[in-house]
């Protein structure tokens, strides 16, 4: 067994994101697994440059994770031949220019989502990319978690007769950052800086609805910025200009009516931190990231509404749980092997640039939908 090497420069890895999901539990562990079989036999490791603005973080994040190279100069990296890859997870504002460059320099593509802060300058890549004939692809990760994937599952077998509904709940607790340190940065509350929760989580609900359930032609949104007021990571106040809360209905192409409620600003009482439910005259299921539970028609139980007396049921109890019938592994390391097979032997990839732009699109018009107070419709991109 041969190995071969491929060289990915990393872009702005020392974010939350960049770090845990896509370094540390993707890339760092395809590489301590000794990299990803290929078709012909050959073991396909990955080799990282990190690159970002802060030297000292830089060389932190690099001795922590084993990886030997790390750099401050962007340029100095895409004009090196040794790496294929240009991977960009830095703050949303920078994408286009980092992207547009990398592509220039004959470089595949791999972004963290939102792809662009408009859908102007999203179809504006996806038209580079496609121009310049390299491989590019758009993070889409909660279509590879173990609950969206047994909903897929569950769907595609027809458990639930005809679907009528989806609801989805996401969100948690962010701490404004006096009193406790807040979970998020606090560029994510500044919409000059590209923040806002429906730029963020709407580009997730366009392929997690499009990919499960059907494609959204419709939709109204209301957005809120619930705190007003935060501290950022050196502990000083500033005024939020950002959504930290959205309330959306979507009409589905089939007729599917989805609602989703994204918060920043909602305290959890329910299993898991998203939770997609979907209802069907045959069955209903509610799947969380890693779990999916299922109540078929034939066992619902005889629901009455008695308000006089204490609840005598444990409605959670009530329903089966889905079993897992396949090993699951992180979300993003699936999807970067995925990406990592294409570039190298052309293997499927359909999460390209237009699909991260019709995440955009999806944004840009729930922001539209909110300012108007109306419903907009959402025509179909294309290149």
């Amino acid at each position: 067994m041969s190995k071969q090497t491929i060289g990915i420069i990393m872009n702005g890895v020392t974010g939350r994101m960049g770090t845990n999901q896509h370094l540390i539990r993707s890339i760092a562990a395809i590489r301590q697994q000794g990299g990803i079989a290929l078709k012909n036999g050959d073991m396909l490791v990955p080799e990282p440059i990190l690159v970002g603005r802060n030297s000292h973080k830089l060389e932190a994040l690099a001795a922590r994770t084993g990886v030997t190279r790390f750099s401050t100069n962007l340029a100095e990296c895409l004009a090196n031949p040794e790496f294929q890859i240009y991977f960009d997870s830095s703050v949303t504002s920078e994408h286009a220019a980092g992207i547009a460059a990398a592509l220039a320099a004959g470089k595949h593509v791999y972004s963290e989502k939102p792809l662009a802060p408009d859908v102007g300058t999203a179809m504006h890549l996806a038209k580079l990319a496609r121009d310049s004939g390299l491989k590019n692809g758009i993070v889409q990760d909660k279509l590879f978690l173990p609950g969206i994937r047994k909903l897929k599952r569950l769907i595609d077998g027809g458990f639930f007769g005809k679907i009528l509904s989806v609801r989805g709940e996401f969100g948690y607790w962010v701490f404004e950052g006096d009193w406790q340190p807040a979970q998020r940065p606090s560029w994510n509350y500044r919409k000059e800086d590209g923040g806002g929760i429906i730029l963020d989580m709407f580009c997730h609900w366009e392929y997690v609805l499009g990919e499960t359930v059907g494609r959204v032609t419709s939709l109204s949104a209301l957005g809120a910025t619930h705190i007003e007021e935060r501290f950022d990571e050196a502990g000083k106040p500033y005024k939020c200009t950002a959504d930290d809360a959205a309330y959306g209905t979507f009409l589905l192409e089939n007729g599917v009516i989805a609602q989703m409620n994204s918060s920043w600003t909602v305290r959890v009482n329910r299993e898991e931190l998203f939770v997609l439910q979907v209802d069907g005259t045959h069955g209903t299921a509610v799947a969380g990231l890693r779990d999916c539970k299922v109540q078929h028609r034939a066992n619902t139980p005889r629901a009455v509404w008695n308000p006089d007396i204490a609840n005598p049921f444990d409605f959670r109890d009530q329903w089966e749980t889905v079993p897992d019938n396949a090993e699951f592994d992180n979300a993003f390391k699936c999807q970067w092997e995925m990406f990592l097979r294409h570039v190298v032997e052309d293997g499927p990839f359909p999460h390209d640039f237009l699909e991260g732009a019709r995440g955009v699109q999806l944004a840009e018009l729930g922001l539209d939908s909110w300012a108007k107070r109306c419903w907009v419709d959402v025509p179909r991109l294309s290149l």
